[in-house]
């Protein structure tokens, strides 16, 4: 149902009823030069703003057969072909002395999982030259959310959440914050979801917070089935969400802001739970 998203309601009513008071206040007593005024029309002002930011729009959801919607609003910044080269090391991985170390990143241990697909840990890609492609390779769909997009983010097909995990960004408390249209904001406090399919195949989205935003909100969690277009959280202000597919069983005619396109400077335009952004190879899904 249209409306705002959890956590709306508040701030709105709150900056609402301060602007109402002060104007209020302001024109029974002496408005002190025109300052009480002034401040209920700021507080309405924000109030307006928070609503706009914490909208909620319903939204067409396709119902083609084996198509993923976007699951965000935004520009697309990217999509590349990536293959996994380490993942987060255990304990066991840790003893044996075989990690490595980033100081923007984290800790790595320097090999793949035996079935990178299963996305069963957060896991370290590098980008995939043009006939060095392999069956275990992914696409990487980054998306841009503006302060202005809706910042709801939804599923990008029916499944069920294997799994979900909050990962604090490195060097900080709660994380670099870094702006969200650089690459190296991937690694900003985040949280990473794994859907498996009723296709059978599972996909990896990243809620990434931004420079502004510095709160990721699920809305589903391990085990939850959900539809195409269901949504799944919110990251407020501006932020990035990225999502990863097998290659070998999705394609993609996404135009991104690394097409340096003229008709799409800025990459295509998505809406979440709406905009297909990657269609089935199989011809059973199609």
């Amino acid at each position: 149902m249209a409306g705002l998203a959890p956590g709306g309601h508040g701030p709105v009513l709150t900056m609402s009823m301060m602007g109402v008071s002060a104007l209020i206040i302001g024109s029974l007593i002496d408005p002190l030069a025109g300052f009480v005024p002034l401040f209920g029309m700021g507080c309405l002002m924000t109030a307006v703003f928070f609503g706009y930011f914490w909208r909620d729009p319903d939204r067409p959801i396709p119902r083609t057969p084996g198509v993923l919607v976007s699951p965000a609003d935004g520009h697309a910044m990217f999509l590349r072909r990536e293959r996994a080269t380490g993942r987060r090391p255990t304990k066991e991985h840790v003893s044996q002395g075989r990690v490595e170390s980033d100081a923007l990143t984290g800790d790595w241990y320097p090999e793949p999982l035996e079935d990178p697909l299963s996305f069963e840990t957060e896991q370290r890609y590098v980008a995939v030259e043009q006939g060095d492609e392999q069956p275990t390779d992914v696409w990487r769909l980054a998306i841009f959310m503006s302060p202005l997009d809706v910042h709801v983010n939804r599923a990008p097909s029916a499944g069920s959440v294997e799994r979900i995990e909050h990962r604090t960004g490195k060097g900080l408390r709660r994380g670099p914050f870094r702006p969200a249209y650089k690459k190296e904001s991937e690694h900003n406090e985040r949280v990473r979801s794994v859907h498996l399919l009723e296709s059978g195949h599972r996909i990896e989205i990243t809620q990434i917070s931004g420079a502004l935003a510095r709160t990721v909100v699920p809305y589903a969690y391990d085990g939850d089935h959900l539809r195409r277009g269901q949504r799944i959280g919110m990251i407020r202000l501006g932020s990035r969400v990225d999502l990863r597919v097998p290659a070998e069983a999705y394609i993609s005619s996404i135009i991104t802001a690394e097409d340096r396109k003229k008709e799409h400077p800025k990459g295509m335009h998505l809406m979440a739970g709406t905009s297909v952004v990657f269609e089935s190879i199989s011809e059973e899904e199609a």
